[in-house]
């Protein structure tokens, strides 16, 4: 929202969330008129050995990269946590972001990560769930509490930015599930492409509202100042958003594992036939994770994290390879709905995924990473005491020089 402009981001996400939905059906229609049940088998059927082997990569660096922005998560989140136990010191190096990201990963992500059976991680789908319902609930709150305290930027109603790009990358790294669209289409019961159609529409339904959810009260709290990890933009002492962030930590924690299964099935299946050895499995899980982990450890900043995983891999992977995998199979005329959709994907993809790759390397997101918010600083004010006027607050913020505001 802070990136596209307020409205124009509503838009942009109900529309990236309507894609979404299109490219899944669109998929396994692909599957059903090429006889195919994986999205590598598509692909490599419809354009041989190099189109495999584009899809491979791009299904390899879209869960590492979750993996690196994971721990960037973990890191600036629990530290936080746990500068809030008394008597703990701030400074001290064992609550910092580097340590909590070594720990949690020989702690919690290496264990987890070596199961063989992603069934195995059923119940901690679960348990994600009920803490994602929690943190929601802390941010409806707090856009209640907090949100009247915090002043306005002068652009916050504008209908559109100039970054929109950026944020459609953000959004498609959002909603991307394509790579397990097929596995969930055979566990159905008697599947059938109208089956599959109702499921994606309420699957997709029930997202896009949890999104709009998050992304529309983080707005309305801060509006320009809106961070990547919107946690960011919470004050420390703010004890209700303290519980948030640990319930926010311990769920990217138990979601890590899953992306590692992804990263590693697609280097079992290019390079060992699909199986590995207990040795491989062993050594090729500790070398992802162990990458991963010293990436996550030299950037500090999600926003640029998010941006580029999804111009770079969710872009193709919604946009483009679905769109042209039908072109080319589909046997209807030209005029039909569904290659002219198709069509229209396949160059908006292009698009978002070159300017966006330009744009976020050139423009940035501005990131105050592990820095309070300067609306924290002002005297007495306190999240679980909010009387503070507004014009109390921006008088304290003007004594204290803040130059944001320019």
């Amino acid at each position: 929202m802070n990136q596209a402009g307020f409205p124009l981001g509503i838009l942009l996400l109900f529309w990236v969330s309507y894609v979404t939905d299109f490219s899944l059906v669109l998929l396994i229609k692909g599957g059903a008129l090429s006889g195919t049940d994986t999205y590598q088998s598509l692909v490599n059927k419809t354009f041989g050995f190099p189109g495999y082997l584009l899809l491979s990569v791009l299904q390899f660096l879209y869960p590492f990269i979750a993996m690196i922005s994971y721990n960037i998560i973990t890191g600036d989140t629990l530290s936080k946590v746990f500068q809030r136990i008394p008597g703990v010191d701030p400074e001290n190096l064992f609550i910092g972001r580097h340590f909590i990201i070594v720990l949690s990963t020989a702690v919690f992500n290496l264990p987890l990560s070596l199961y063989r059976d992603i069934a195995k991680l059923g119940k901690i789908s679960l348990i994600s769930t009920v803490l994602t319902t929690l943190i929601l609930g802390i941010v409806m709150a707090r856009v209640v509490s907090l949100g009247p305290h915090i002043p306005k930027t002068e652009d916050a109603w504008v209908f559109a930015k100039s970054n929109a790009i950026q944020a459609v990358g953000v959004m498609s790294f959002a909603f991307i599930c394509h790579h397990n669209c097929f596995l969930v289409y055979g566990s159905l019961e008697e599947p059938t492409v109208a089956k599959w159609s109702r499921i994606i529409h309420v699957s997709v339904l029930v997202s896009v509202s949890i999104s709009m959810l998050f992304a529309t009260c983080g707005y309305l709290t801060f509006t320009g100042f809106t961070q990547g990890d919107l946690f960011e933009n919470y004050c420390r002492n703010d004890d209700l958003v303290t519980f948030g962030r640990f319930c926010y930590g311990v769920t990217v924690i138990l979601t890590y594992p899953i992306e590692c299964f992804v990263t590693r099935e697609v280097i079992a299946n290019v390079f060992f036939g699909g199986n590995l050895s207990t040795v491989f499995h062993i050594v090729i899980t500790v070398v992802i994770i162990t990458v991963a982990t010293l990436v996550s450890l030299v950037i500090d900043c999600l926003g640029i994290v998010l941006e580029l995983n999804g111009v770079l891999c969710a872009a193709p992977l919604i946009f483009i390879i679905p769109s042209a995998c039908y072109l080319k199979l589909s046997e209807e005329p030209r005029t039909h709905s569904d290659k002219i959709m198709s069509c229209i994907m396949l160059l908006i993809g292009a698009v978002v995924m070159v300017v966006g790759f330009v744009m976020a390397v050139t423009h940035p997101q501005d990131c105050t990473h592990g820095q309070e918010m300067f609306y924290c600083f002002a005297n007495n004010f306190s999240l679980t005491n909010v009387s503070v006027s507004h014009f109390q607050l921006t008088t304290q913020l003007s004594v204290l020089n803040i130059s944001i505001f320019q």
